[in-house]
């Protein structure tokens, strides 16, 4: 994702804004426009950074990450179920475990993240970070996606879609983008 676009069009807002005060204010947003968009740059990677990580908290145990190239921003998702044999399964969807029994006992929904202090010994620091390398993940992200899936056990429960599906196949899938 190419966030130039959107911090030239705010450039282009703040210029026509100071077109309305004169002179003065059009060089003095011009000196503006340079540190504005830098600024605007990192507000825009944390809010879509917080943004993969409330979506990480809603797949788990699969994350979203957003991950930097440069000046272009890649999202990436790891689906929760790792095993190829999985892959191939259009008939089975991944339900937290009591899910279909009461709704009543689901977490409430996430308005925000939390910070917590873990302080592991060295050797458990070691392994988590070459787990979470391994996956392809941030430590925060495995952390997230592997303490989510140990509270919440998964189990594998077919989901019919629609009741007049064929048996044995789903007609629940996720699609979409992430702007």
């Amino acid at each position: 994702m190419n966030i130039d676009v959107h911090l030239l069009t705010l450039s282009r807002h703040l210029a026509d804004a100071a077109a309305l005060g004169g002179d003065e204010m059009v060089e003095l947003a011009e000196r503006l426009a340079l540190p504005l968009q830098a600024a605007a740059r990192l507000v825009l990677q944390d809010a879509l950074s917080e943004a993969m990580q409330e979506v990480t908290l809603d797949l788990a145990p699969g994350a979203a990450e957003l991950r930097l190239r440069g000046r272009e921003i890649d999202f990436v998702v790891t689906h929760p179920t790792g095993s190829p044999a999985m892959a191939d399964r259009s008939d089975v969807t991944t339900v937290p475990s009591g899910a279909m029994d009461d709704a009543a006992s689901e977490p409430p929904s996430e308005a925000g993240t939390a910070r917590i202090s873990f302080r592991p010994p060295d050797w458990l620091k070691a392994q988590i970070e070459e787990a979470a390398e391994r996956e392809g993940l941030s430590v925060n992200a495995f952390l997230v996606r592997t303490l989510t899936a140990a509270l919440r056990p998964t189990l594998q429960k077919p989901v019919q879609a629609d009741p007049g599906a064929p048996e044995g196949r789903s007609g629940s899938r996720l699609e979409g983008w992430v702007y």
